[in-house]
């Protein structure tokens, strides 16, 4: 069982389950929040840090690696997304914030296998440009929704990918975020034209 009060880190990112997540630690009151998590083997919730204030939804964190350790305290830590879950109360009782958590159910139901050859097809190319190689799933992949593996390695805003963390139901997402992926095609094709000019004498085809 998850706790229902968990240390939050507000942040200027979106994370997904499964997702990795290096963090860099410089300030006294996270360190204090990450010296805690690896003392009680807890995980802290990542929340967006919007321009309009803290979201309310987000994904839990585990801290799977400490990477380095500073003469002056500094740290550098490996985390990786855990669950979802919702802000029911922001509690202010710490040197650092905490929540009050709701965590949310994992949508589980059978997907339509059309859609989801479609939707692999397009990310596949979206990854190939971006990448320059095509997305090989792994195995621990099956056990994460299809479309938070895609929009964890796809260039896509912030306001996007918050918003498809929202999403409930998988079959929607996977809607939502082929819609996405059409949009962002035509701008990743023109940036790999643009780099295959420069990379070449400088002159397009006429």
């Amino acid at each position: 069982m998850r706790p229902t009060r968990i240390p939050l880190f507000p942040l200027e990112v979106v994370l997904f389950p499964g997702m990795p997540l290096p963090l860099h630690i410089f300030e006294q009151r996270y360190r204090t929040m990450i010296a805690r998590c690896l003392g009680e083997n807890l995980e802290m919730g990542i929340i967006l840090a919007a321009e309009t204030g803290i979201v309310k939804v987000g994904c839990t964190a585990e801290i799977v690696e400490k990477l380095k350790e500073y003469p002056d305290g500094r740290t550098d830590i490996l985390c990786e997304g855990r669950a979802l879950f919702r802000i029911i109360e922001i509690l202010n009782e710490r040197e650092y914030q905490e929540a009050v958590a709701e965590y949310l159910v994992e949508d589980v139901l059978p997907q339509d296998p059309e859609k989801e050859t479609q939707l692999i097809e397009r990310f596949q190319v979206c990854h190939a440009l971006v990448f320059g190689q095509p997305w090989i799933a792994s195995s621990r992949d099956e056990e994460i929704s299809l479309a938070f593996q895609m929009a964890a390695r796809l260039p896509l805003e912030l306001e996007a990918k918050q918003a498809l963390l929202e999403i409930p139901e998988e079959s929607a997402r996977r809607t939502f975020l082929l819609q996405k992926i059409n949009e962002l095609l035509p701008q990743l094709a023109q940036r790999q034209r643009l780099r295959q000019v420069a990379g070449g004498n400088g002159h397009g085809l006429n």
